[in-house]
């Protein structure tokens, strides 16, 4: 049996190696486009997290005026009114560093540009005691106790300034829990989407965490809801 010898021209060689490279670059270039391309599917999708917590802070001011025509015995007053209000705090549970005493502001009526007429008192003085306190359902109660005040001759003036507050401090404890709940929510959501669509969920493209907000209704303000949104993107194979 004879063998049989393939011999290439020189010419010949070269044209099947290009040849060669050519079907090889193809095959690259194919598979880069298919790379490009995948990288360009994916889905945005949105992850939301809520809590309801009870305020840990509450800020209960207590404004209350006297009025005089001798500013000694006006003095006088304001010290008292000041120690009832005071013994009435500490005898419900409420310590010295939870009280916050403010100074009082004195206002001569007869001494502004313009003066009523038949003013009954010259002098005004406006007092407030706050209190700042981590036992907020005790100094809830204690707000629906003031008539006792009123029983002693205290008045407690309802002022928009003096607007009762209150507050959750405790956001930090309850952020990374909160962003790995929304996360999953939005996974779950990217997973759904890809199965509908007969497709395969890849690993993430891009997150972006909301802001976390803290808000309340008017009725109920001690109950706080705070709410996080993260939107992430996922590819799509």
């Amino acid at each position: 049996m004879k063998n049989i010898e393939f011999k290439l021209s020189g010419t010949t060689g070269i044209g099947f190696c290009i040849m060669i490279g050519l079907m090889v670059l193809g095959n690259c270039i194919g598979n880069g486009i298919k790379k490009i391309a995948d990288k360009d599917r994916y889905v945005t999708v949105k992850g939301l997290a809520e809590r309801e917590v009870m305020a840990n802070k509450i800020i209960w001011p207590l404004p209350y005026n006297s009025v005089g025509n001798n500013l000694d015995e006006l003095y006088n007053t304001v010290e008292r009114n000041k120690m009832t209000i005071i013994g009435f705090l500490q005898n419900n549970g409420i310590t010295d560093d939870e009280i916050i005493l403010s100074a009082p502001i004195v206002t001569d009526r007869e001494a502004q540009s313009y003066t009523p007429e038949n003013i009954k008192y010259r002098y005004r003085v406006e007092s407030a005691i706050t209190v700042v306190s981590s036992q907020v359902e005790k100094v809830m109660q204690l707000m629906n106790s003031q008539a006792e005040l009123m029983k002693q001759g205290i008045a407690i003036e309802q002022d928009y300034r003096y607007q009762t507050q209150y507050e959750f401090t405790l956001l930090n404890d309850l952020k990374p829990l909160m962003v790995e709940e929304a996360t999953g929510n939005a996974r779950a959501v990217a997973q759904k989407f890809a199965d509908d669509s007969k497709s395969k969920l890849g690993g993430i493209r891009q997150a972006r965490q909301g802001q976390f907000s803290i808000s309340s209704d008017p009725n109920t303000p001690q109950l706080k809801k705070i709410r996080v949104v993260t939107t992430v993107d996922y590819f799509l194979k």
